[in-house]
């Protein structure tokens, strides 16, 4: 070895704490003789590094010259990719294949270099960069790779609401017995399901996330959103984008969901109460929206309303959501299946159903969430491949306003209310005003596109505008979220 040059950053190794990506750079030549030996570089972790990143540069493969890659932490070993990766990274949640994901201990880290091949005369300069996040930026998701599967805007469908192995998913064995159900089966459902995202709600547990990291290359056209359902004794709500663990235990942990909620301020995850009006009781202890002491619903971004087959009746959260816009709590309406089987490989499957349609400008974590606060989302109750139901707002002094979005409109100004569904067959449109149902008329325009439209004067008040799609019997197909009219910000 003709060369080894770590260099490390003073102020890095003089802190305590780690940084928010600090990078680590060590670089030498390899030579001949390094020809089938081991290589080990010392790094320091110093305490509250979150995840450590590693990835390898060289230019030696026009000489035959190969390096694999290899990590030990403080305690040991920690994983070996060989020359099938050069970018590796772990962390308490998750690591790559090959890897153990695990708590970070501080000390000396070593980077494991092996030579199978050089050259006799052959020189190949190296470098290696590490990075290391600190557990703040981890739990905040700064350190995540966020994949765009699709950079273009769009309706992206999707299931908020599945279970796996990871909790109490299950499904049937080769010998037919039940057994836990592995998520893999779950996310191949998904694809049959013609859905482009799903949400991994787990109970109480972040397990997945591991899962989740490695699965994802191969579903390059499936997004998968972590998260985990946050289950209690007063209530269920899903967390999307979780990074780690929430606390569960209300009165224990935390003092109550607000405190959650508090918490929740400070990350990109979005918060829905799930399935709130089931009751609440032996058959499903907490089912039930029962909190012990009042909730910063403000706080709160979406709501459940059409859990797995639960779209109409005293059951459904239509009713408990629409409440809360009546009080001028701003929240989206979504959808979920609560899968807890896929079913079988060859036969129906209850994800998707519903499926909750978000327009977002890309396909990505970061871009649904966001669309999923925002609010031009639909429920699509039977996951009907091509459904779609928009819903603007035009005002007759040229003012317009989208599914999710805000108008002001001072008192006596006159607007249209515009709701367009594509269906396979003609349905019955219902527009929407402050919870009082419009039965409208319907006309089908260029492409089979379904039409209907309401006009309505502006008392200078806060409103709030929707649209449903409902079949002959009455039951409910799509459901779309409000345009806002005088809304406070």
């Amino acid at each position: 070895m003709r060369s080894l040059l770590p260099v490390l950053l003073a102020a890095f190794a003089a802190s305590t704490t780690a940084q928010a990506a600090d990078v680590l750079h060590l670089q030498g030549t390899l030579e001949g003789k390094d020809h089938q030996r081991y290589l080990a570089l010392p790094f320091e972790v110093p305490a509250g590094t979150g995840r450590v990143a590693v990835t390898l540069h060289h230019d030696g493969a026009q000489d035959r010259t190969v390096i694999d890659l290899g990590l030990l932490d403080a305690n040991g070993f920690r994983g070996w990719s060989g020359g099938s990766r050069s970018s590796i990274n772990v962390s308490r949640y998750d690591a790559s294949g090959g890897y153990l994901p695990g708590a970070i201990p501080a000390g000396k880290w070593q980077v494991l270099l092996g030579i199978p091949n050089i050259r006799a005369r052959v020189q190949t300069p190296y470098k290696v960069e590490v990075t290391l996040w600190s557990e703040a930026e981890v739990d905040a998701g700064s350190d995540r790779n966020d994949p765009v599967l699709r950079d273009s805007a769009g309706w992206y469908r999707g299931d908020l609401h599945m279970h796996s192995t990871h909790s109490d998913g299950s499904c049937s064995s080769q010998q037919g017995r039940k057994v836990p159900c592995p998520l893999f089966l779950s996310l191949q459902a998904a694809v049959r399901q013609g859905l482009d995202f799903v949400a991994l709600t787990e109970h109480n547990t972040v397990s997945h996330l591991e899962e989740v990291a490695r699965h994802q290359p191969w579903f390059d056209q499936l997004l998968l959103i972590p998260g985990m359902e946050v289950t209690t004794f007063q209530g269920h709500a899903n967390v999307f984008g979780v990074n780690g663990p929430l606390p569960f235990r209300l009165g224990e942990q935390v003092p109550d969901w607000s405190s959650l909620l508090g918490q929740l301020k400070r990350s990109d995850a979005v918060f829905s109460i799930n399935h709130p009006a089931l009751p609440s009781g032996e058959d499903c202890m907490g089912c039930g929206w029962t909190p012990a002491t009042p909730v910063d619903m403000a706080a709160v971004q979406a709501v459940e309303v059409v859990n797995g087959s639960q779209a109409d009746g005293p059951r459904a959260g239509v009713g408990f959501w629409e409440k809360q816009l009546q009080q001028g709590r701003r929240m989206t309406a979504i959808g979920g299946s609560d899968s807890h089987n896929p079913g079988a490989a060859n036969g129906p499957s209850p994800i998707g159903l519903p499926a909750t349609l978000v327009h977002a400008p890309a396909l990505s974590r970061n871009a649904i969430l966001a669309a999923l606060k925002q609010g031009r989302v639909v429920v699509d109750v039977r996951n009907v491949a091509g459904s779609r139901l928009d819903l603007w707002l035009q005002s007759d002094a040229g003012q317009r306003a989208e599914m999710g979005q805000q108008l002001a409109l001072p008192a006596g100004q006159w607007a249209t209310l515009h709701a367009e569904l594509d269906y396979p067959r003609p349905v019955r449109i219902e527009l929407i005003v402050d919870g009082q149902r419009h039965p409208s008329s319907v006309e089908t325009g260029a492409n089979g596109v379904q039409q209907a439209s309401l006009r309505w004067r502006s008392d200078g008040k806060r409103h709030w505008l929707r649209v449903d799609a409902r079949d002959a019997d009455g039951s409910l197909l799509l459901l779309g979220n409000p345009v806002y009219v005088n809304w406070p910000r």
